[in-house]
């Protein structure tokens, strides 16, 4: 009884304090306590919720008979639109808020919903090494169900809620992408409901253009509603290679050197400063000496990144043996590095024991409880960007990150870009390599305006010919838009298949020009 009293204390003496200094403050300047409190337990059952879902749906075996059935619907959904006079453009009715973009989708708010609700693995083919899935399967969901098969995706993006529609509308990375590219360049088929209300099938052979088109298309030419991922045996752990380096042009020749051998499954570097980084190469293996296993994925570990930054601080280099499905999910616990800003003390050892099984906040709650006081102090003094540069402009793009930004630490990615048709691919004739350069943060440069920094930086990745991945706020216009992006097999699509009336072009539908 005591026990509850003091709570009950506790809580009264919290709400006195909320009501002292302000709701808008408390949630602006404390805003671990309101994440601690409410959305970390949240969190917990959005979780358990989706997991008794996929088990249920599994055992059931129910996805492959329904999968039809709710296509249908979607379809009828689309005819209806076409009936009611085709006054408004389409979008998917998922909320915005429960998508990982930062960004808030307010186009939802006066376009026609069309309801989706394809949240499945449909079928497993062994044979032909493909892994057939609805669009708003995640990442998470994916290899948990994959894994235990013996079975993975040759490209699995870091966040555990990342989708495969989000992936392939949008774009997708993982450290394994030097030697299978993006996301999109593992996908062998998509299924897609047009704006006239047909289901069509397009693969690199049928439907061609179609297929090429769709990757960074953001929905403005069809709905997903399936999607054929390439699979790849999967093993138990991988052996991970820690090395500091020092020195920026050090930094890039050997990030560059190990991107280039096939030998290694994966590649990843931390840049921790303008000239210190720790450069990271693993091997899928089933052999693991045991007393070098790290179980990185577990909730009482640190956060992986400050985990590297050890090897760092103490200038050694490293081998372990990580759990593979731990290493995929490797930055996930602390949203890369964005949970250290939301919840300071995150990785405190104490924190983790106790509460960190919770962790991390669902970011689709973070954007629902963020109001708008959060959201624009976010917009002016935070940076979420990923941009996609030649791996040869490598150490001329870091040193610009640093003028413009200052954000530490960044993510570096290698992947090979092949010369497919579509709005992302390299200048020349040839497959080229590339990185993505991830900040996430807040910008150390002094007087720095997020409109204008980032113009800058988008006029430096157009120079180098670059892209920028479209998840994060875009601030250029229309043409500067369409010099970054091959908009050719786009707008031919779009004439064609009567997307102009149907859709929002992909440029209005993210770019902040035209939003506001």
């Amino acid at each position: 009884m005591s026990a509850l009293w003091s709570l009950c204390a506790g809580l009264l003496l919290l709400l006195l304090w909320v009501r002292h200094r302000g709701l808008e403050a408390v949630l602006v300047h404390h805003r671990w306590v309101f994440v601690c409190l409410f959305l970390l337990p949240l969190s917990i059952l959005f979780d358990v919720y989706y997991q008794l879902r996929a088990w249920a749906v599994r055992r059931l075996h129910s996805a492959p008979r329904l999968h039809a059935q709710r296509v249908r619907h979607i379809q009828g959904q689309v005819r209806e639109w076409k009936d009611e006079g085709s006054r408004r453009y389409m979008c998917t009715g998922r909320p915005g808020w429960l998508t990982v973009s930062l960004r808030v989708g307010k186009y939802k708010k006066v376009h026609k919903n069309i309801m989706i609700n394809l949240m499945d693995v449909l079928e497993v083919d062994s044979e032909r090494q493909v892994v057939r899935v609805e669009p708003l399967v995640t990442m998470g969901q994916l290899t948990a169900y994959l894994n235990p098969m013996g079975w993975t995706i040759p490209v699995v993006p870091e966040l555990d809620d990342l989708t495969v529609g989000g992936l392939i509308m949008g774009t997708g990375i993982e450290s394994s992408s030097h030697i299978y590219g993006l996301f999109q360049h593992t996908c062998v088929a998509y299924e897609l409901v047009l704006a006239d209300g047909s289901l069509v099938r397009c693969t690199p052979t049928e439907n061609s253009d179609l297929f090429y088109a769709v990757p960074w298309s953001c929905g403005t030419l069809g709905f997903l509603v399936a999607a054929e991922i390439k699979m790849i045996p999967a093993k138990k752990y991988v052996k991970i290679h820690y090395k500091p380096v020092r020195g920026l042009q050090n930094i890039c020749e050997k990030f560059t050197e190990e991107s280039k051998k096939k030998e290694n499954n994966f590649v990843e570097g931390l840049v921790y400063s303008l000239d210190e980084a720790v450069i990271m190469t693993g091997v899928l293996t089933d052999e693991a000496e045991q007393s070098k296993i790290n179980r990185i994925g577990n909730y009482y570990k640190p956060w992986f990144f400050k985990h590297v930054e050890k090897y760092l601080k103490a200038d050694r280099t490293g081998i372990e043996y990580i759990p593979s499905r731990h290493y995929y999910h490797r930055h996930t616990r602390s949203i890369f590095w964005e949970l250290q800003d939301i919840i300071p003390f995150g990785n405190n050892p104490v924190f983790r024991y106790l509460f960190g099984w919770m962790v991390p906040p669902k970011i689709s709650l973070l954007k629902l409880t963020q109001g708008e006081a959060i959201r624009k102090l976010y917009e002016q003094h935070h940076v979420v960007q990923d941009m996609l540069v030649p791996m040869k402009s490598l150490e001329k793009s870091i040193q610009t990150f640093h003028v413009d930004l200052n954000v530490y630490p960044l993510w570096l990615c290698p992947f090979i870009l092949p010369n497919n048709p579509g709005m992302v691919h390299p200048k020349g004739n040839e497959a080229e390599l590339y990185v993505d350069i991830g900040a996430y943060g807040e910008p150390k440069r002094k007087q720095f305006e997020a409109r204008a920094s980032m113009r800058q930086m988008e006029k430096f990745v157009r120079s180098v010919h670059g892209f920028q991945m479209l998840y994060a706020d875009c601030y250029m216009t229309r043409e500067e838009f369409w010099d970054m992006f091959d908009g050719s097999l786009y707008h031919k699509l779009r004439e064609q298949m009567n997307c102009k009336d149907a859709f929002p072009e992909v440029y209005d539908k993210i770019c902040k020009a035209a939003r506001h």
